[in-house]
């Protein structure tokens, strides 16, 4: 029987990125569907669930994705609470690669870093990635300071990622000035930039004068970087006494993830790939998984 991938795309046209990376992954046969919402996705699920027996249904699976994050988290939900008793299939989200992003972006940190108590500050922290970013450090045990130019939508990130994770602390911070993030930054084992494009927080030669500093991590691939002194293609190269990682440098973990997470829906069909599940298959893939 043939492995059966439906891609859910909230947008108009379905993502050509999701769909090479759903064959690449070793998908038999792609179904990509664009336009998707929670008020028309009800009746492809229905046709997912209910054309195989529950035996074979491990061979069907479901992929939500688009530029949006927000619709994406409420088409996820949708989607699950279409699903009853053994009428299921394994569904994975990874709108805008948010997921498989922040879990990349986290293994390269705790690749050079004991996490557990380590004192972090993620940029551009309220955005989708870096709210995962975030959580993920948070659950590692890191001392976390979310930045954000507005301090409310900093607490509110927090509050949101605290209902998820008891584990690490949290903490809220409003920045709009290079000197701003620099003070912030000072005295950090670890920051990374999760801004949307074109945002620059740190301009070239900013991170000599953070001498505490052991890794920086930014992930927008679009000049200006987040921090200017990171390359796209960065990979553990050091600068200053720090390890840089660009998003390019993070890319072959990412997409190392994606198409592992593809293939481990067909598993069974029960599986759901998230933000923290998509975290654990990273740690494996990293070999990190005892550390």
């Amino acid at each position: 029987m043939k492995t059966i991938l439906l891609q859910f795309d909230t947008d108009s046209r379905a993502s050509s990125f999701d769909r090479v990376v759903a064959v690449d992954a070793g998908v038999e046969e792609l179904f990509s569907y664009a336009g998707i919402n929670k008020d028309n996705v009800t009746g492809l699920v229905h046709g997912a669930i209910f054309t195989r027996g529950p035996a074979k249904l491990n061979n069907t699976a479901i992929f939500v994705g688009g530029s949006n994050v927000g619709d994406g988290e409420t088409l996820m939900k949708h989607v699950q609470n279409t699903f009853f008793g053994p009428m299921r299939v394994s569904v994975m989200m990874d709108s805008n690669g948010c997921n498989t992003t922040a879990a990349a972006a986290v293994v390269a940190a705790k690749s050079h870093l004991q996490l557990n108590g380590c004192s972090a500050v993620v940029l551009g922290g309220t955005g989708p990635v870096g709210q995962r970013v975030a959580q993920l450090l948070a659950m590692e045990g890191s001392d976390v300071l979310l930045v954000s130019r507005s301090e409310e939508r900093a607490e509110t990130a927090c509050a949101a990622i605290r209902s998820k994770t008891s584990t690490g602390s949290l903490t809220p911070a409003g920045a709009s000035t290079e000197s701003e993030f620099m003070e912030l930054c000072s005295g950090r084992k670890l920051v990374v930039a999760a801004g949307a494009a074109g945002v620059c927080f740190l301009t070239e030669g900013s991170l000599n004068s953070l001498p505490d500093l052991d890794v920086a991590i930014d992930l927008n691939a679009v000049p200006p970087t987040g921090l200017a002194d990171v390359g796209a293609m960065d990979k553990g190269k050091e600068l200053a006494g720090t390890i840089c990682y660009g998003a390019l440098g993070v890319g072959g973990t990412k997409m190392k993830v994606h198409k592992q997470a593809i293939a481990g829906l067909f598993e069974s069909n029960d599986r759901v790939f998230d933000t923290e599940e998509i975290y654990a298959l990273a740690l494996q893939v990293a070999g990190l998984t005892d550390k």
